[in-house]
């Protein structure tokens, strides 16, 4: 698991940067009720979505809210007053108190079920009814483009999809949210080289094979193996589903 204290500075530089950042804004918002005042952005990052969907829409007010304490730092320089460090699995807002909230490139990030049950209730307690929750599925499956570099991690040790969309939505469905829309976005400047790829297995971007894992080296020679080091492959296509709360 990466040190996202450790990642905050190369985080946005590494995730395809403001191009990325827009497109996912624009999702979220285009998802998100009109006259929608109040947005809470859980785990909002180092801020660079957060000021995107404040910037997106007049008189929208965006709340971000994160664990890690660098990541805050740069969201709180990009959103002054209006970011928080707390847990998302223990939201330190009151009932009911957000036309919508968003959570993006989280649920996949988490450690057991119990706790994206726990991130799902949180976000359903805090959204105002007639609101909607906002969020990424699948999000592993979405860099699987069917590149040589896919074919070569296929056969890597398998990870539980904790954001899979069935299980995202009972837990939206057992706190009283139903579907509502989804949208999908590119994730721009995303897509993989092996040589990128071999440096990010080296530093711990895949779970199951971490730095100093035996198996982790045969697949590193087996992608330094691959044509075209440094040409990226397609970029992955993220999945935003919507969850409406009900008025009565």
């Amino acid at each position: 698991m990466l040190d996202y204290d450790e990642e905050a500075e190369r985080y946005d530089a590494s995730r395809g940067g403001e191009p990325r950042a827009a497109a996912a804004a624009a999702a979220v918002l285009g998802l998100v009720p009109p006259r929608t005042r109040g947005l809470l952005d859980v785990a909002c990052g180092t801020g660079i979505v957060t000021r995107r969907l404040a910037a997106g829409r007049d008189g929208l007010r965006v709340t971000g809210v994160d664990l890690a304490p660098a990541m805050v730092r740069r969201a709180a320089a990009r959103l002054p007053g209006a970011v928080v460090r707390a847990d998302s699995r223990r939201l330190p807002f009151g009932d009911e108190q957000f036309d919508a909230v968003c959570s993006v490139w989280l649920l996949h990030l988490v450690d057991s079920d119990a706790d994206v049950r726990a991130i799902v209730a949180e976000c359903a307690r805090v959204l105002r009814p007639g609101g909607v929750y906002v969020t990424t599925v699948d999000k592993a499956a979405a860099h699987n483009v069917g590149s040589d570099i896919d074919a070569v991690l296929a056969s890597r040790p398998p990870r539980a999809a904790r954001d899979a969309a069935p299980l995202v939505e009972s837990y939206a469905l057992a706190h009283g949210l139903a579907p509502a829309g989804q949208a999908r976005f590119d994730g721009h400047g995303q897509g993989r080289s092996p040589r990128r790829t071999i440096a990010d297995l080296h530093r711990g971007w895949f779970v199951t094979l971490p730095p100093g894992d035996p198996l982790a080296e045969p697949f590193a020679a087996r992608l330094q193996a691959l044509p075209d080091q440094d040409r990226p492959r397609p970029d992955p296509r993220f999945t935003l589903r919507a969850y409406r709360k009900p008025t009565g």
